[in-house]
This record gives C-alpha cells, sequence and structure tokens, in this order.
C-alpha cells in the first residue's frame, strides 16, 4: 500500500471525547472520514456535516462504505466487543477505546479474530507515546537512582458529571472502574517494569446508593509492589491524580492522570546530576543541599553510595494538558496507520497491550468481589 494512499475511517460512537479524539486522527495526513454510525446525537450530525462525512442510521451501513479501512469506536464498554467483531468481520481495522472488552473470553477473541486476518485491534492505551512515559522507563533502565523499590498511583477523580443511572456506575456495561478505568494505568506501570501479578484488591461501595466508587489494587512486579487507587468521589474543581516511583536514591512524583509535571527529588552524584538534566532538559534544578569530604558517604539497603548534592528537580510545570492529550492521540494514530501502509512496522501499542491490561483489570476485580 502506498504511502500517500487516503485511507477511510468511520467511528462509531460519537460522544464529547469520540469528537475530542476524531479532530486529532484527522490532522493525520491523507485520512478521510468516511462517515459516523452509533450515535444519535445532534451533534454528531453537525460534526459529520463539518467534515464532509455522513451520519449513517446503522452500523452495517457505514461498514458497508466503500473507500472504509479503519474503525475507531468510542462506545460504552459493554458494547466493544460486539460492535469490533462486527468490524473485524467486515474486514475492517479497529481502534477501540478501552478496555479492549469486558472479559477474558471476548478479549481473547478479538485479538485472536484480527491477527488471523491479519487487522489491527488496537486499545486506545496512548499513555506509552508521552515522552514522560519514556523518560520514566530510561530512568528505570539505567537505574540512575538505583533499583526501583515501590510506586503507587492516586486517582483522586471526580464525580461531578456522573449521575446515579449513568452507564459508568453499572457493571454490566462498564464492568467496574479496574476494567473500564484502570487499564490504563497497569499498562503504564507494565510498560516500566515488566509483566506484573495483582496481589490483592479491595472495593468500596458507596453507603446508601450500591455504587462501587473506590478499588484499590497492589500488584507484584519482580520484587517490586505498587499500589493502584482509583477513587470517584470528588468535586470537579478537586480532580485530581498522582503517581510516585521510588527508587533507592530518590523518588520520581508525577502528575495528572496524562502525566505532564514531574518531581524528582534524589541524592546524586556528579554524573547522575549529568544524566537526571539530560533526560528532563530545561528542568529547574534546586539544590537542597551540598556534601563533601566525609559527608559524601551514604547508605542504604547495606550498600555504600557516594553522594554530592541533595536536589529537587521539576519539569514540565508549563505543559497544557489538553494539548499533550491531543499529540497523544495523533502519534498513536499516525503509528498505528502506518502499520496499515506497511506492515510489520515497529508499534509501541500492540494487541497484546490492550489484552495484557484487561487481564490484569479482570484479575484485580475478581479479587476485590471475592467473598
Amino acid at each position: 500500500m502506498s504511502e500517500h494512499k487516503e485511507l477511510g475511517l468511520g467511528v462509531i460512537g460519537f460522544g464529547g471525547f469520540g469528537l475530542f479524539a476524531t479532530q486529532h486522527f484527522m490532522q493525520v495526513p491523507h485520512m478521510k472520514l468516511i462517515g459516523i454510525a452509533g450515535s444519535h446525537r445532534d451533534e454528531a450530525t453537525r460534526a459529520a456535516n463539518r467534515f464532509g462525512a455522513v451520519h449513517y442510521d446503522t452500523i452495517d451501513e457505514l461498514l458497508a462504505q466503500p473507500g472504509l479501512d479503519i474503525v475507531y469506536i468510542a462506545t460504552p464498554p459493554f458494547l466493544h466487543y460486539e460492535q469490533s467483531m462486527q468490524a473485524l468481520r467486515a474486514g475492517k481495522h479497529v481502534i477501540c477505546e478501552k478496555p479492549l472488552a469486558m472479559n477474558e473470553e471476548q478479549g481473547r477473541e478479538m485479538v485472536g479474530y484480527a491477527e488471523s486476518r491479519g487487522l489491527l485491534m488496537i486499545t486506545n492505551l496512548m499513555q506509552r507515546y508521552n515522552p514522560m512515559y519514556e523518560r520514566i522507563r530510561t530512568l528505570v533502565d539505567r537505574k540512575i537512582l538505583g533499583e526501583f523499590l515501590h510506586g503507587y498511583f492516586e486517582n483522586y477523580a471526580s464525580d461531578e458529571g456522573l449521575s446515579p443511572q449513568h452507564w459508568f456506575w453499572d457493571r454490566g456495561r462498564s464492568g467496574g472502574i479496574f476494567i473500564e478505568h484502570g487499564v490504563h494505568f497497569f499498562d503504564l506501570f507494565a510498560g516500566w517494569l515488566g509483566e506484573g501479578r495483582v496481589e490483592s484488591a479491595q472495593v468500596c461501595v458507596r453507603e446508601g446508593s450500591g455504587v462501587e466508587e473506590q478499588v484499590n489494587a497492589t500488584v507484584r512486579y519482580g520484587d517490586a509492589l505498587v499500589n493502584f487507587y482509583h477513587g470517584f468521589t470528588q468535586p470537579g474543581r478537586m480532580d485530581r491524580q498522582e503517581m510516585r516511583l521510588l527508587f533507592e536514591k530518590g523518588d520520581v512524583t508525577l502528575h495528572e492522570w496524562v502525566p505532564t509535571r514531574a518531581v524528582v527529588r534524589a541524592l546524586v552524584d556528579e554524573t547522575a546530576t549529568r544524566e537526571l538534566m539530560d533526560l528532563f532538559p530545561g528542568a529547574r534544578l534546586d539544590v537542597t543541599a551540598n556534601y563533601g569530604g566525609s559527608g559524601r558517604a551514604v547508605r542504604g539497603r547495606f550498600k555504600a553510595f557516594d553522594v554530592y548534592q541533595n536536589i529537587r528537580l521539576s519539569y514540565g510545570f508549563d505543559e497544557e494538558k489538553m494539548h499533550l492529550y491531543g499529540d497523544l492521540l495523533r502519534l498513536m494514530f499516525r503509528e498505528q496507520t502506518t502499520a496499515i501502509r506497511y506492515p510489520g512496522t515497529h508499534r509501541k501499542i500492540t494487541e497484546q497491550n490492550g489484552l495484557t491490561s484487561l487481564l490484569t483489570a479482570v484479575e484485580a476485580d475478581r479479587l476485590a468481589h471475592r467473598k
């Protein structure tokens, strides 16, 4: 397939996020929006007109259109399996919002069928395209701050826009918080630390309502434990996220669920300072303390370390989160469409990422509900 051949995109589900993502996908060169289906919102018709596309009444009508190559699915999780399989059987590549599916059986069938037909079946885990993801992976792999020891992700999320009747609270339609939402962060840490194993999980039910509003899981990566907390309990103005990775000689804290800001606190020698400044270019470096002579010798975990300074490094505080989010969507879509034109192209996100993150979420959900 020619690098410049126009590819046709169809969108199933066109709520607020479907529109947001499609606007960024259409900025990738040589794309044409063929049509939209699976949405009864007036906004979908107006958006279709904006892109010169058609708002079809049924998914079958959309899938029958000539020139359609890729289907983007932005519907609630309980529809992902049926709609993805419908598109795959029609011979279309699929990019689906997270999670891949509602359970292991569905996920394995979707990925297996796509592979058998030479089609993409991608879950939109766009976090791996974030430059911050690569910086943290380098920090882990090169052991700039020593061995990784522990981590956490804290998601103090807002429920202000989630009415009691919203599908998010219905486990039959969302799969629960781990499956609907947690897959992004299980995938992030797996990318940094390798395959994880869920050790324990818990769930909290909102008094008087029956909705599951908070979940917590502990996942083991090698010899290290990482805690994942999600709570949908806050007013929107309090919505915030934080993740931290602890190392032998310091830690890094990331802010926002799409990490835009990092703070590194560390005991460093001259080489480590240089490596950190190269890894986080333009960062602000604050020196808390200098050490000389015998004061350079410190110990931890029965190891001796030579340190020159105690530093705090702040990076990325001028980044606009929604702009970065758009960048990641474009990067993800560009790479996947390149793989359609050139099969075998290396991809940061593959079918296995969507399946592996789903399997971790399914196991966390199972343990949380084990009596």
